[in-house]
């Protein structure tokens, strides 16, 4: 590979965001030391930005909920973010919220970024995740069951938007009873 091909691997790619082990992969490079010295090149030349320790943007127009994905690996868009999008709930968050296997709020370059634990069984279960080009985001129903998996009092806005059938279709992967019986509560009410 000549040396101005590796930088446009980079810029060719749909994703926005990289994380030191994309960019090995893409590069097709097992050497940790030539890796990052090619990017801290790039980086001193303004040809790509470090967001964090090992997330790189093409530029600062990326994607914040890709972002959001690539800081703690497995995870996904859930619990608010979702259900503001789709009118379940009304109010308005400042920060995206992620299902993931810790607890953590986190600002990275102006993004706030709260991560929520969610039992692996869960989180690593792909019923009820939408793939968008370059990261996962749960369904509505997903994350309305996210949270009230984590949150037995939580209030929603808006209840229509919820398909039923998908709840109960997404129910089994929670194995738990406890949230059973919020859902009749709540279906009933």
């Amino acid at each position: 590979m000549k040396k101005g091909d590796f930088l446009s691997l980079i810029l060719r790619s749909p994703k926005t965001i990289f994380s030191f082990q994309d960019i090995a992969l893409l590069w097709r490079e097992s050497d940790r030391n030539t890796i990052q010295n090619r990017l801290s090149y790039y980086i001193e030349n303004n040809k790509l930005v470090r967001i964090r320790k090992g997330i790189y943007a093409k530029d600062r127009n990326y994607d914040p909920l890709e972002l959001a994905t690539k800081i703690f690996t497995p995870s996904y868009i859930s619990f608010e973010t979702v259900l503001a999008q789709e009118g379940i709930i009304f109010q308005y968050y400042d920060q995206i919220f992620i299902a993931s296997y810790l607890n953590r709020t986190i600002t990275c370059d102006n993004h706030q970024l709260t991560f929520k634990k969610i039992k692996n069984t869960v989180l690593t279960c792909k019923k009820g995740l939408i793939q968008q080009r370059n990261y996962t985001i749960a369904s509505k129903e997903r994350a309305f069951l996210d949270i009230l998996y984590l949150n037995k009092h939580y209030y929603f806005d808006n209840l229509n938007p919820i398909d039923w059938e998908k709840v109960w279709d997404l129910l089994p992967i929670y194995n738990n009873q406890a949230l059973n019986k919020r859902i009749n509560v709540l279906k009933a009410s």
